[in-house]
């Protein structure tokens, strides 16, 4: 088969073609009637005032952006004043906290150095206690021990007395006393 010759309008179809016309009406075809609906669409448009409809549309719907616009400035200028306002008052807790902590210290170590003190005075005075009763032992001690002493020297003294003396020498003994208490 033989390449077929480019066709178109003008060209005449080969044997065996099929040739194939676009419809016309009033001399137009589809492409121009789109082109004249367009052009009786927006001249409708003019004539009945419907770009000026649609402009104060589209001016209300600026307007109303525009309002959202100033109202999220605003909103926003007062979120960065709420801000600033919340970052001033963490820093003044902040602040005020270590402020509680540095006093809540020097009270750590006043109550500290006072129990220190406190306790220091207390060990003196149990070891004070401590050893006067110590020294009041020893005291008690000392006289039982003299009381057993003492005790001793008189049984001792009975017993060496008894052994030396009868009632002949005790006899002596008492008159020689009573003899020098009445020269006195």
């Amino acid at each position: 088969m033989s390449a077929a010759p480019h066709l178109n309008a003008t060209t005449l179809a080969e044997p065996g073609m099929i040739e194939h016309s676009e419809a016309t009406a009033f001399g137009l075809n589809p492409g121009g009637f789109v082109a004249l609906s367009m052009i009786v669409v927006i001249a409708l448009l003019i004539w009945k005032g419907g770009f000026k409809a649609i402009g104060s549309s589209l001016d209300k719907k600026i307007a109303s952006i525009r309002a959202q616009l100033d109202e999220a400035t605003k909103l926003r200028a007062e979120a960065e004043a709420l801000k600033a306002e919340y970052q001033a008052k963490a820093a003044a807790a902040e602040g005020e906290a270590k402020a509680i902590v540095e006093h809540a210290q020097v009270e750590a170590q006043a109550i500290l150095a006072k129990a220190k003190a406190d306790t220091e005075t207390l060990i003196e005075r149990r070891q004070r206690m401590a050893e006067d009763k110590i020294a009041a032992a020893e005291r008690a001690a000392i006289a039982e021990v003299r009381a057993k002493a003492a005790g001793a020297a008189a049984a001792a003294a009975a017993t060496l007395i008894a052994e030396k003396h009868g009632a002949e020498s005790d006899k002596a003994l008492v008159d020689k006393t009573i003899a020098g208490l009445r020269l006195n």
